[in-house]
């Protein structure tokens, strides 16, 4: 840290962002979790990552960059390859007559300046930046690997035909498929993609990145590369080679400068030959707080009573891929205390979190969901987490343990919050002991984030006004009162952004909050889904589609993206 914890409390003290109390909850909180107070206090809210930074600029009498406002020439960005620079946390934004212009996040490193002057053999002038403009700037080596990476595969490709005599095709069997697919895996980590697609077609091999919850072709590849590609995914993931007939899950780590990646695969047998899916887990993630994760107020505040509570069932639910889990461990991250006993059953662990016990399902071997389940019961937990409720003996399980003393945390695959209530009747639960048990569920989307560096406002039309009307008209919460935006915003598109005007995403929400009303309702011969709805909207629960329009007033995404992951 740049500045130290005694230095910097009276500065945020007197600045009146930050109370005493609020201070020493996130020094505990860094005490038991290894984060630094700074990092927990931003997260939180209490103060923003630009305004932290000026402090430290004017305590040091370091000078200030804002990155994200600069035009940053590449070569002089490429002095330093991206391997160093994110290692050390670094970028060069520029050069004056004596010095090279460095950019970092704590200008005190004085070990990583030094490295820098050998390295470079230039002097150095020192500016302090902010983690956020800091990685917008590694953007820009991104970008330059976009631009090449469709040349360096078909460069390859050529490069071989050339030497040997061969034809193409011939070529593409005989490419080193090691640097292809290491190319592949580089240029997906470089563009913050979630997941890799590599599918065969009847004439070629398609690789579709999944970036902000969309797909997007790659690229396309000779089918004679196919063959070696998929089996080269098996090696590293220790799967069957020679089964070509079966699906196959399995995963590898893959390292980038300083960043271990954990690579989930998933291996499909498909018409034209097999379909490998993987999904890239960057492993030192970190807990995402509420506010990050984009709770609003009104979330947080329901979902904080809920895990005060000793005992019953907190359950997320949503589609694959809508973020259930990493919601789940940020709520872990809030229980992780000393004086607790949290065990957690997983397929996979996708993240690894210090005092929590984890255990992974394995189906080979017999450790299923309910078994381990049963026997994490026995370990005398206060928390439990299940990763997904899939069966009726997972449900059965899950809600005895939360009847006797446990918090118990897991998600279900159901559309939106109050659908999980039927779900779980069909799991063959007494509808009085899920009354009992459930004390908040709720269901979550992922919307793309409106690009910071290109945003600009809109109007709001009669058309899209119009629309809310209609979808009021027709909710089955019967509401009477429409949320109406006084402004909405769109990103123009930027280099940032590549030019999409969306960078990064954040969740959309809705908390249904088992109150006693609904707990009678649950168990009574009136109870179907649309009086629980009804309801629902009595307690004046916020719909998914209502939290997307207060963050849409916001600025935080668009209306677009509500609609598309409302559809979906």
């Amino acid at each position: 840290m740049a500045i130290s914890l005694q230095v910097l409390k009276p500065i945020l003290l007197q600045s009146g962002l930050v109370s005493e109390d609020t201070f020493n909850k996130a020094l505990e909180t860094s005490k038991r979790t290894g984060q630094n107070v700074t990092d927990i206090l931003i997260s939180n809210g209490s103060i923003t990552a630009d305004y932290l930074t000026e402090i430290i600029s004017n305590y040091l009498k370091i000078p200030q960059v804002r990155l994200r406002s600069k035009d940053i020439d590449y070569d002089i960005l490429n002095i330093v390859p991206e391997d160093i620079a994110r290692t050390r946390n670094v970028a060069i934004f520029g050069k004056d007559k004596e010095y090279l212009l460095v950019a970092m996040t704590d200008p005190t490193d004085l070990e990583t300046i030094e490295f820098l002057q050998r390295y470079t053999n230039h002097p150095i002038k020192v500016y302090i930046t902010t983690d956020d403009d800091l990685k917008s700037s590694f953007a820009l080596y991104r970008q330059k690997i976009a631009e090449n990476f469709k040349n360096i595969i078909e460069d390859n490709i050529k490069q071989a035909a050339k030497i040997a005599g061969i034809s193409l095709e011939q070529a593409a069997v005989e490419l080193p498929i090691v640097a292809l697919f290491n190319n592949i895996v580089e240029y997906a980590a470089s563009l913050n993609a979630t997941d890799i697609h590599i599918e065969r077609l009847n004439d070629a091999v398609l690789i579709r990145f999944r970036i902000d919850g969309l797909l997007k072709e790659i690229i396309r590849l000779p089918k004679e590369t196919h063959p070696a590609i998929i089996a080269h995914i098996k090696i590293l993931s220790n799967l069957q080679i020679d089964e070509h007939n079966k699906p196959q899950d399995g995963r590898f780590k893959y390292q980038r400068g300083e960043e271990v990646f954990d690579i989930r695969v998933s291996i499909l047998p498909t018409m034209y030959g097999e379909k490998a899916a993987m999904r890239l887990l960057l492993g030192a993630l970190k807990p995402l707080s509420f506010e990050e994760l984009g709770m609003q107020p009104y979330s947080t505040e329901i979902i904080n009573q809920n895990i005060k509570r000793s005992y019953g069932m907190i359950l997320v639910t949503g589609p694959t891929g809508s973020g259930k889990t990493t919601t789940l461990y940020s709520i872990l991250s809030k229980l992780n205390r000393p004086e607790v006993n949290v065990v957690t059953i997983e397929d996979p662990i996708e993240y690894e979190m210090k005092y929590i016990n984890q255990i992974q399902v394995n189906e080979k071997s017999g450790l299923t969901f309910a078994n381990g389940l049963r026997a994490i019961v026995r370990q005398d937990p206060n928390i439990i987490m299940v990763g997904e409720i899939r069966d009726g003996e997972t449900a059965d399980i899950a809600v005895n343990a939360a009847l006797t003393g446990h918090l118990v945390l897991s998600t279900l695959h159901t559309n939106d919050a109050t659908t999980a209530i039927p779900r779980l009747f069909d799991m063959k639960v007494e509808p009085f002991l899920v009354a009992a048990t459930i004390n908040a569920i709720l269901a979550q989307r992922l919307v793309r984030r409106i690009c910071k560096d290109c945003i600009t406002s809109i109007p709001v039309d009669q058309n899209i006004k119009d629309l809310i009307k209609k979808y009021y008209l027709d909710s089955p919460y019967k509401k009477t009162k429409a949320i109406i935006p006084n402004q909405l915003y769109k990103g123009k598109g930027c280099k940032s952004c590549n030019f999409t005007g969306y960078k990064g995403r954040l969740a959309i929400y809705e908390i249904l909050n088992i109150n006693e009303s609904i707990r009678t309702l649950i168990q009574s011969s009136r109870f179907n889904l649309d009086t629980l709805r009804e309801a629902a909207g009595k307690t004046n629960m916020i719909t998914m589609f209502e939290d997307g329009l207060i963050k849409a007033e916001l600025g935080l995404t668009t209306i677009e993206e509500i609609l598309r992951v409302i559809k979906e």
